[in-house]
């Protein structure tokens, strides 16, 4: 049986000690939680608008060639299909200059242009940190998505795509507005980087960034006052 958002939210909890986070509670209510800057959480300077007006956006910087981002990535999407109507999540691969890495990029992009992401984001992540997979070039991703019931020509196609070229280009700005410098990066409403220096695990992450979202839920009915 799926857990509530309040069931994971405990669940996450659990996970805290008395010497990393202030106890907390769940997004959806007010005041927002305690949370200590440098520590926890770091400033976005200078704030960046989001693509989803009205919304508190919340974006996940990641790379499938990162290994902490492969064990943060069920803990995450179980989180994002919990958050309330007045967030909007979006998933952002970066590069850091890398080639291999913009490979990785370039197939999160067609995954989703594809529709096929749901079904095999963790299984690239599977592939390339268990089974020692080798997907940095086009011609092996072709061949893995292939083994994966995928039409490897069509794929292709959309690789190339002026779509996906569009939101590779989209990712890069993001990751430079943002100044990421690692990853996983969770970042709230424009305005706060998830740091977590105090939390003993990756499940304190997503604690943290509740606790954010309340505090940008509760700026925004201040801001309208």
């Amino acid at each position: 049986m799926p857990l509530t958002r309040r069931e994971f939210h405990r669940a996450l909890l659990a996970t805290l000690t008395a010497a990393a986070l202030p106890a907390t509670v769940h997004a959806a209510a007010a005041p927002a939680i305690q949370l200590v800057e440098g520590r926890d959480w770091g400033p976005i300077t200078p704030p960046q608008a989001g693509d989803s007006p009205g919304k508190i956006e919340v974006l996940e910087f990641f790379s499938y060639g990162c290994s902490h981002c492969r064990d943060f990535n069920p803990l995450i999407m179980r989180w994002e299909k919990q958050l309330p109507k007045d967030i909007s999540f979006r998933r952002v691969p970066v590069t850091f200059g890398r080639a291999a890495w913009s490979s990785l990029a370039r197939l999160f992009y067609t995954l989703e242009a594809s529709g096929q992401l749901a079904r095999l984001d963790q299984a690239v992540f599977d592939a390339i940190h268990l089974r020692k997979t080798n997907l940095y070039t086009e011609q092996n991703v072709l061949s893995w998505v292939a083994s994966q019931g995928v039409n490897s020509q069509t794929f292709r196609d959309q690789m190339n795509s002026f779509a996906v070229e569009t939101r590779m280009a989209r990712g890069e700005t993001l990751a430079r507005n943002y100044k990421v410098s690692g990853v996983p990066l969770v970042t709230v409403d424009g305005r706060y980087a998830v740091l977590g220096n105090a939390a003993k695990g990756l499940p304190d992450l997503l604690a943290i960034a509740d606790g954010l979202i309340a505090q940008a839920r509760q700026n925004r009915r201040l801001a309208r006052k």
